[in-house]
């Protein structure tokens, strides 16, 4: 494995010199790839040369998302001590289902959960497992949501109107998860947001009540911790009330910013969380470790084995239950994905991963001084959210995202909500300083200067 550790050095090393020169590279069109580098696959090999060469410019051309002008998706930087966890996952190769084959990498997993659900107050009965992604664990919510609904479900599948309930503003997949669990795309309702983007409690209780007089059954509520645009917190004490009233399982998306639960002077964001039945975060956003990083934790740990358990001698032969993850997972076999936060938890401690999460809420109040205090902008973010929307001279959002990308200065992508469209700004990267928002919007501001001229001064 010399030759490779060394080329994977040697690329690496080249990688991080050129980023800090072209932080953001010209796209590459579909059609054009395979005339800048040769990915075609023969039945000879390669020559190492050539093939080191070719790895070489494929790594050189492709997306950088972990650069100080990366602003397009609700991830980015790099932490050093998270990549380490990484990287040895891979080289270890474990799979997660059995502790024959993970051994202590199962109770790293644990004690994470454990964590998890100590911060959420779930009690003594909570457990909790990883996915591939966000989108994976609000699936296993609502399919456990369902399992416990209607407990013959798993053998006669389902045979009456269940119906689930989230804002306007909730990420997509609760909508293609409602397809896959099979009660159908059009039993979910969404729910009207207020200005701030957050779901409207008294609209939700409306719509189930609607519901229980059509005589459906209402099963789910997905409340969202950061919602995709806005980054807003649905107000969760109120729904949880709501929730417990009418026995719904609750659920709270907290894939972009569930990692509050992790900051004294943020956690009030997402009051009355402990009355959820599952509570879903992504490491690999506010705290920033590698893609992937996703934790469901749910209050009571039996609906996991309800749910996702299924006997198989071949697989479950040693050890108690409780460390055979397959057990309580949606995969069978599935690699390592807790070592890179444990890496990073173990180095910096809880306090280092609270500073991680209060600094991008800074970022955020940094880029809305900016606008406010620019008389060329507007402003259409609130207060304690990751998310700085606004637009600059008019411009169309999508144009001047569009252009930015092609011309290799910036990465950052545009949203709507409630008929405004505007340039949508995340500070999800913590390896950001103050001064890098700054420079951001001077990068912004003298593109436009030298793109837009003729659209802002016609003749």
């Amino acid at each position: 494995m010399k030759f490779e550790l060394d080329l994977f050095r040697k690329i690496t090393d080249e990688l991080l010199k050129d980023e800090k020169v072209h932080p953001v590279l010209p796209p590459i069109s579909p059609k054009d790839i395979s005339s800048k580098i040769d990915i075609s696959l023969s039945d000879e090999g390669s020559a190492d040369d050539e093939f080191s060469k070719i790895l070489r410019d494929l790594i050189l051309l492709t997306p950088r998302t972990a650069t100080k002008s990366f602003f397009n998706q609700l991830f980015g930087g790099r932490n050093a001590r998270a990549t380490l966890g990484d990287l040895l996952a891979v080289v270890l190769n474990n799979a997660m289902h059995t502790y024959k084959v993970s051994g202590p990498m199962v109770a790293i997993e644990k004690i994470i959960v454990k964590q998890f659900n100590q911060l959420l107050a779930y009690g003594d009965k909570a457990g909790g497992t990883m996915a591939s992604g966000g989108s994976m664990t609000n699936f296993m919510a609502i399919l456990m949501a369902r399992d416990r609904a209607q407990e013959t479900i798993r053998q006669m599948g389902v045979r009456s109107a269940l119906t689930a309930y989230t804002s306007k503003e909730s990420h997509y997949s609760v909508s293609k998860n409602a397809s896959f669990i099979g009660i159908g795309r059009d039993q979910v309702r969404y729910i009207e947001s207020d200005a701030l983007g957050e779901m409207i409690p008294s609209a939700l209780q409306a719509a189930i009540e609607n519901d229980l007089e059509l005589g459906n059954i209402p099963f789910f509520v997905n409340a969202t911790a950061g919602t995709t645009v806005m980054g807003a917190f649905d107000p969760i004490d109120e729904i949880a009330n709501i929730c417990q009233l009418y026995n719904i399982w609750l659920h709270i998306d907290g894939a972009y910013c569930g990692s509050v639960i992790l900051s004294n002077k943020y956690k009030h964001l997402v009051k009355g969380a402990e009355k959820s039945d599952s509570f879903s975060i992504n490491a690999h956003k506010m705290l920033g470790t590698p893609l992937t990083c996703s934790f469901i934790m749910v209050k009571d740990k039996e609906y996991l084995s309800k749910s996702f358990d299924n006997n198989a001698s071949y697989l479950f032969q040693m050890d108690e239950d409780d460390y055979n993850l397959g057990k309580v997972s949606l995969q069978c076999g599935r690699r390592n994905d807790g070592l890179k936060l444990w890496t990073l938890w173990k180095s910096v401690g809880h306090k280092g991963l609270e500073k991680i999460v209060d600094h991008q809420f800074d970022l955020a109040a940094e880029g809305r001084a900016y606008v406010r205090n620019h008389p060329d902008y507007k402003l259409y973010s609130n207060e304690n959210t990751l998310s700085v929307c606004f637009n600059y001279k008019d411009i169309a959002p999508e144009e001047i995202c569009a252009a930015l990308y092609e011309h290799g200065k910036l990465m950052v992508g545009h949203g709507s909500f409630k008929g405004d469209t505007f340039v949508r700004l995340v500070t999800i990267n913590y390896g950001n300083s103050t001064e890098d928002i700054h420079q951001f919007f001077e990068t912004l501001e003298a593109f436009v200067a030298e793109h837009f001229a003729i659209s802002m001064n016609p003749a």
